[in-house]
């Protein structure tokens, strides 16, 4: 009876202690606050740079000064929070988190949203300025301006935000502070006296320039009294919640319970998830215009990036900013490394496409692999970094074929034109590609690359551009000992190995970034690859005229390489148009059967190695070679 009392006792005493913690918690969180916060005390704002110039660092200072986390080893890069970004060292999401910051006895709530700083992910950027009247754009002070900084100020430029130019690494002994106010007054026009010092490391400097963001970057200009409206930034896919969306509110209030719609469908649904991600999630019971909050609405709830959730009074005409489309480089055939596996991969896909907006997912097919998919791609890093996240987050193993760059040709003659449904048509997959005599002309994508490179490279950064079918745009000195150089290429030579290239050749100082410059005519073929006289469709490729022979060669060399010997020979050929442009051949193994013979006639011998022949010709005739799942992604690196 005593053990009865004392267990009860125990539960009361827990129940007591838990209930009095969530009455503190409530008391101080996001619900609190807001009753204090107007818009003119909410600051929206972004961290922008090349990569590795500190901005996850620089946002775990800004957490810290703030009292969002503690300081100390065990919360560094707390924004990377996927698997992949901690291996890689690199940021591939963005990802927000809302600050409380006193500043001259009044509250604000800071927005802070980190971005990633590789050019495979710039659409991340693009996504988290919608949301923004600001930046922050870091500059190391060693390396000082580099290609990514000046794409993400023209971004930051065409979206009219206000730019806080900051020096970061100020503390590190190569550091040249005086040098790259310069390089930002030559580039960009910035005022040297506007240029803030910090070391994101050490905490030098952050306070100052939280509180520039406060006294610089202009509240968001919005209208709490209208009806509900707002824009899809990013969803994420929860395993009983459904999808979560993260919202930028242009206009009115949000309640938990509230009944609101999406434009792309006018069926109703309950607000049932609110919530600040501080970075961790804070439920709240309301979010007013300016703010930046996560919105849920259960399980068949919906949501997608790009679209609008409206008050149900609105209609759904209403004008809202929204998210500029993705224009995909790179495309590549995923599939299962068994058909028995299709479903939970593609599960998996589904998932993480609700998570990463810049992939295109179109179903496909091939005789050797079977069911599986087209995915269009930013880059090969990107690439790389969704099929890592397969295997990690959703244990799905899958089969990479060759990524290729998109294509547009222009069809001719009536019927061409009736099944293509128009004369120009995106090729996506080099297979898709129509007869020869259908297509009127080819066209090639084409890009302007920006390359910052120390001046004592420029000759081989030229030859570089020049070898890739490179065409030179003016230069433009950023100082004394680094230049700007542009030049307009083919995507095709861009996105495989030049940046390792690049690295190479100028001992890791060259940076490199891009942005599209459309579709424009260029000799083009299609070069299939046999195996023994069998076509294997999945490393087929679109290839220039110029450059036929020389890639002919180079793949079929490679192949002979890495595809394992077989007990028959194995003969690799480049064709277009039937017209065999390189072959090499992979010899067979073979048993020396006339090993046991130790003399007699001739004729005894030709009979041995004639049988022999004959048994590999019936092997050939039945054999299949199986080419690595490696060789499919491999092959294209140069």
């Amino acid at each position: 009876m005593v053990r009865l009392l004392n267990g009860v006792r125990t539960i009361f005493l827990k129940k007591s202690i838990t209930f009095s913690r969530l009455v503190i918690r409530r008391s101080n969180s996001s619900d609190a606050a807001n009753d204090n916060i107007t818009v003119n005390r909410i600051r929206n704002f972004s961290i922008v740079a090349h990569v590795d110039h500190g901005k996850s660092t620089l946002a775990d200072r800004l957490l810290e000064l703030t009292g969002t986390i503690k300081p100390g080893v065990e919360n560094a890069q707390v924004l990377d929070q996927l698997q992949v970004e901690r291996e890689r060292g690199i940021t591939v999401k963005a990802v927000t988190a809302s600050l409380n910051y006193t500043y001259n006895n009044e509250k604000y709530l800071l927005n802070l949203i980190d971005t990633p700083g590789h050019v495979d992910f710039s659409n991340e950027v693009v996504r988290s300025v919608t949301a923004c009247q600001g930046v922050i754009m870091l500059v190391d002070a060693n390396e000082g301006v580099q290609a990514q900084t000046v794409a993400v100020h023209s971004l930051a430029k065409r979206n009219n935000l206000i730019i806080i130019p900051t020096m970061n690494k100020v503390d590190l002994p190569r550091a040249d502070p005086d040098k790259v106010k310069a390089q930002l007054q030559s580039v960009f026009k910035i005022d040297p006296e506007d240029v803030l010092s910090i070391s994101a490391k050490k905490g030098w400097g952050v306070k100052e320039l939280l509180e520039a963001v406060i006294t610089r970057i202009p509240p968001p200009s919005v209208d709490t009294e209208a009806h509900f409206k707002a824009h899809i930034i990013d969803t994420w896919h929860d395993k009983y919640r459904g999808v979560l969306c993260l919202a930028y509110i242009h206009s009115g209030r949000i309640q938990v319970g509230q009944a609101v719609k999406w434009k792309s469908d006018s069926k109703l649904h309950q607000v049932k998830f609110l919530a600040m991600l501080r970075p961790n999630e804070e439920p709240i019971e309301e979010a007013i215009a300016g703010q930046v909050v996560m919105v849920g609405c259960g399980p068949r709830g919906g949501g997608s990036v790009g679209d609008q959730l409206l008050a149900k009074e609105l209609a759904d005409n209403e004008d809202v900013v929204t998210v500029p489309p993705v224009k995909h480089m790179v495309y590549a055939g995923i599939f299962p490394a068994d058909q028995s596996q299709h479903p939970q991969l593609s599960d998996a896909i589904k998932k993480l496409a609700l998570n990463d907006y810049a992939v295109a997912v179109t179903p496909d097919s091939s005789p050797a692999l079977g069911q599986g998919w087209r995915i269009g791609f930013l880059g090969l890093l990107h690439l790389e970094v969704f099929t890592q996240r397969l295997l990690q987050e959703y244990k799905a193993e899958a089969i990479l074929t060759a990524p290729s760059v998109p294509y547009k040709i222009k069809v001719k003659g009536a019927k061409a034109i009736k099944q293509y449904k128009g004369e120009e048509v995106i090729i996506t997959n080099p297979l898709l590609l129509p007869d020869p005599k259908n297509i009127a002309e080819y066209y090639e994508p084409f890009v302007i690359g920006t390359i910052i490179t120390p001046v004592e490279y420029i000759g081989a950064v030229t030859s570089l551009c020049i070898d890739r079918r490179g065409k030179p745009l003016p230069a433009n000195a950023v100082d004394d000992k680094m230049t700007m150089m542009q030049y307009i290429m083919p995507l095709s030579e861009v996105v495989i190995d030049f940046h390792d290239t690049l690295k190479s050749i100028t001992s890791g100082f060259a940076s490199f970034d891009y942005q599209d410059y459309g579709f424009h005519p260029s000799p083009l073929v299609r070069m299939d690859i046999l195996i023994n006289g069998i076509l294997v469709d999945e490393l087929s490729t679109i290839v220039h005229t110029s450059r036929l022979e020389y890639n002919a060669r180079r793949l079929t060399e490679k192949l002979k390489e890495m595809i394992p010997r077989q007990m028959v020979q194995v003969a690799i050929q480049a064709v277009v148009g039937g017209k065999v442009f390189a072959r090499e051949t992979l010899k067979a193994y073979r048993k020396d059967v006339t090993a046991k013979l130790y003399g007699g006639d001739v004729t005894r011998r030709k009979k041995l190695l004639k049988q022999q022949a004959e048994g590999k010709k019936k092997m050939r005739s039945v054999a299949n070679i199986r080419i690595p799942r490696d060789t499919f992604i491999d092959v294209l690196k140069r």
